[in-house]
């Protein structure tokens, strides 16, 4: 998609958003463990706030991109997952846009002036139990590709993505595996040159596909491939 057209449908974000796919969400499909607090329901409350930047940018040839990071592998909560700059509020942050934008800041050296960034909305909180956090993801459009330098500590590797990916008619691998002893889970994935995608950073990018996807006459819905344990 061009860059042009995804940010003028960003800046118009529809309220409500369109919900994210429930393909992409993670589901306990057996287990015989006993259960664990993370998997209680918890309030909204009893989850620590934190944000992450959805920053797009534009290519070469104008095409719209996404910023991604991977982990560290010795990351203790999620190691080498897939996901957005952000993390948790500190006490001195305003607000969700100004955790976002610290965050990125610190993970990857982003200079907001330097690349022209622009806040254009939110889209919907997403709830990570294993881990406690609530994330709101704040949508940022950048006049131009910025130049990243990653910390080490925090990030393994940057790279970008094209929209197109995580629009409804992508493919969506469905994969089923172990994730402690006697726990297996479901869940849908993207794939984005050998990343694979999934989690919350799914499920964002899954309603950033189904946003931009309003009026494109895209509505085949995300698609499963069959099962794969691993």
């Amino acid at each position: 998609m061009r860059f042009t057209d995804v940010a003028a449908r960003l800046r118009a974000l529809p309220a409500p958003l369109p919900a994210p796919p429930e393909l992409l969400t993670p589901e306990r499909v057996a287990s015989s463990a006993a259960p664990r607090a993370d998997d209680a329901g918890l309030s909204d409350e009893a989850f620590r706030p934190s944000a992450v930047l959805v920053l797009l940018f534009p290519d070469e040839a104008g095409e719209a991109r996404v910023l991604l990071t991977a982990r560290p592998e010795a990351d203790i909560r999620h190691p080498g997952q897939i996901a957005f700059p952000g993390g948790a509020t500190d006490p001195g942050d305003r607000d969700p846009v100004a955790t976002a934008l610290r965050e990125a800041r610190e993970e990857v050296g982003l200079d907001e002036d330097a690349a022209g960034v622009e806040v254009v909305g939110t889209l919907d909180p997403v709830t990570i139990p294993v881990s406690g956090f609530r994330l709101v993801p704040i949508v940022a459009l950048a006049a131009r590709r910025p130049v990243l330098t990653p910390d080490p500590r925090e990030v393994q590797a940057v790279f970008d993505a094209p929209v197109e990916r995580f629009l409804p008619s992508a493919p969506v691998e469905v994969v089923e595996r172990e994730v402690s002893t006697g726990v297996r889970i479901r869940y849908g994935a993207f794939d984005s040159d050998g990343h694979r995608i999934w989690g919350a950073t799914a499920r964002i990018l899954g309603q950033l596909g189904a946003v931009l996807a309003v009026g494109r006459g895209d509505t085949a819905g995300y698609q499963g491939s069959p099962l794969e344990g691993s």
